[in-house]
C-alpha cells in the first residue's frame, strides 16, 4: 500500500522526483553531481518510506502525492475520469493532426571497380564502369 502521508528529505524529494519524471539512476546522479550507489540507496529508502516497490509505484506516489489524487479509485470514477480527458483532449488532437509521412530509403547503386591487367607489366590500372 502507497503511503501518501511519508516523509521525505530535502534530497530524498529531489531523487524521487526525477526519478518520477523518468530519469535513470545514472542521470539523476550526473545531474546531482553525487555518485550512482548514492542515488540506489536513497531510492531504497525512498521504497521503504513510501511503501512502493518499482519505478512505476514511485511515479504514481509521486504525482499523486503533488496532486492530491487519491491513488485508489474505484473502477467507475476511473473510466468517467478517463472520458472527459478523452473529451478534452481530443479535438484539438483531430484538429492539429498532421498527415503521416513515410519516407523510403534512398535506392544506392553499387559501383564496381575492375581491374584490368597489361601483359607487359606488373602495373594495375583502376577505371571505373
Amino acid at each position: 500500500m502507497i503511503r501518501l502521508n511519508a516523509q521525505l528529505t530535502k534530497r530524498e524529494s529531489e531523487i524521487a522526483s526525477l526519478l518520477a519524471w523518468g530519469a535513470s539512476k545514472k542521470e539523476v546522479a550526473a545531474r546531482l553531481y553525487i555518485s550512482t550507489r548514492t542515488v540506489e540507496n536513497t531510492a531504497r529508502n525512498i521504497y521503504k518510506k513510501t511503501g512502493v516497490q518499482k519505478a512505476t509505484e514511485l511515479c504514481v506516489f509521486w504525482f499523486c502525492a503533488r496532486c492530491g489524487v487519491k491513488p485508489s479509485l474505484d473502477p467507475l470514477k476511473r473510466a468517467f475520469i478517463a472520458l472527459c480527458l478523452l473529451i478534452v483532449f481530443l479535438p484539438s488532437e483531430i484538429v492539429q493532426a498532421q498527415p503521416v509521412y513515410r519516407f523510403r530509403r534512398a535506392r544506392t547503386e553499387r559501383v564496381c571497380i575492375a581491374r584490368r591487367r597489361e601483359p607487359k607489366g606488373d602495373t594495375v590500372y583502376f577505371q571505373d564502369l
